[in-house]
């Protein structure tokens, strides 16, 4: 299963807490609350947008298929095809991360309300 396909995006981010999904800006996008932390493009090339961190951004950013991502207005979003060069387990760990920065965004509220604990 493939993190660019519906079922593997879905598999793999739908058991974290919290996580819903609906289809928007002709993607499929993952929320958690009501925030994005996750879309993927569905087009002939795939594409993943997820936020990471300034010092992933950076490092990211600067290999083959991994760009800022267009129409995020803020920086340290970034856009992945599935021709760069992360192995799954790597996309997993940003997936995640991704996930955890806009959770860290939500009230202490909301978080508890969605069952998401930050670690």
């Amino acid at each position: 299963m493939s993190h660019f396909d519906r079922e593997g995006f879905d598999a793999c981010l739908g058991q974290w807490p919290g996580v819903t999904f609906v289809d928007q800006w002709d993607s499929h996008v993952a929320k958690v609350g009501d925030k994005v932390f996750a879309v993927l493009g569905e087009r002939e090339n795939w594409r993943l947008v997820i936020k990471c961190s300034e010092e992933s951004f950076e490092i990211l950013t600067s290999l083959q298929g991994i760009g800022q991502a267009p129409y995020f207005a803020k920086r340290k979003w970034i856009s992945i095809s599935d021709s760069a060069p992360l192995q799954s387990g790597e996309l997993d760990h940003y997936l995640r991360r991704s996930y955890q920065l806009v959770a860290a965004g939500l009230t202490k509220k909301q978080r508890a309300e969605l069952g998401v604990a930050l670690f």
